[in-house]
Formats: structure tokens, C-alpha cells, sequence
């Protein structure tokens, strides 16, 4: 079935190998910036987790947003100093800590979400539904049979 297309091999590569996220994660760190917020878009991605589900386990996070424990560690240590984030020890388990939202974590809610709504739109100009639809459906089988 697949000897049938004509690859862009390039193009399959430039996907593959994250070209797209990494392009669309510029211009979002861009527009954060151009907005007066001063977070990456991988702490974006903790704090629409956080948003929905408040004072969850690291874990949880790495789960969440498919990064490894150093890197959330990192991640979550960076969110503190900007007094986005705190851990908390779990009542149930002093030895885990549960990371909650600070106020400033929390008021970061609406501005981002109207940056990161335009860097979308941005990113899918010129794009229809129907192809948006039928690409999502691609990635994920892509990503589906790849997944450990």
C-alpha cells in the first residue's frame, strides 16, 4: 500500500524528526515574549495541565506532557523560581510532592490562552477542516503504532 505514494522524503523526515513542533514552539515562545509572558512552551504545556487538574504527582505531569522525570524535575524547579508553581508534600505520602498553582501561576490562565489560540491559527493558516481532520487522524495512527 504505501509503495503507492510518492514520498517527500524530506518532508516525512522534517515531521518525523519534530521540524514542525519545534517551528510551531518558536513562534509560540515569540508570541509569549511579544505579549509580556515569560514562560516557555514547555511550561505552557504543565500549566494547561495544572489549569484543569490542580496539585497532581510529578509523575502525573511527566505522564501528561511525555517528559522524563530529570527534565520535569528541571522543568518544575524553573516553574518555582517564578513563583508559578509549588510542591507540597502529600498528606497521604510525605515522600511525594504535589505541585500546585500560585496565584501567579493561575492568572497566567486567560493571556496565554488567547496567545496560544492566535499561534494556532497562525500555524494552520490556509488549512481546511477536512485536511486538518485527516491530519490528526495520520499523526495519531503514526504515533499509535510507534509508542512503546
Amino acid at each position: 500500500m504505501i509503495e503507492q505514494f510518492n514520498f517527500d522524503i524530506r518532508l516525512i523526515f522534517a515531521i518525523l524528526n519534530g521540524k514542525v513542533s519545534a517551528a510551531i514552539n518558536r513562534k509560540l515562545y515569540r508570541n509569549f515574549r511579544q505579549n509580556g509572558l515569560d514562560i516557555s512552551p514547555e511550561q505552557w504545556t504543565v500549566l494547561l495541565f495544572l489549569w484543569e487538574k490542580d496539585g497532581v504527582t510529578q509523575q502525573e505531569l511527566c505522564n501528561a506532557t511525555f517528559k522524563d522525570k530529570p527534565s520535569m524535575t528541571r522543568l518544575i524547579d524553573n516553574m518555582e523560581r517564578q513563583h508559578l508553581v509549588v510542591r507540597i508534600a502529600d498528606k497521604k505520602d510525605r515522600r511525594t510532592n504535589l505541585i500546585h498553582l500560585t496565584k501567579d501561576g493561575r492568572e497566567l490562565e486567560e493571556k496565554t490562552r488567547l496567545v496560544t489560540s492566535r499561534t494556532l491559527k497562525e500555524a494552520l493558516k490556509g488549512i481546511t477542516t477536512d485536511e486538518l481532520k485527516v491530519s490528526q487522524e495520520v499523526l495519531r495512527k503514526i504515533f499509535f503504532n510507534t509508542k512503546d
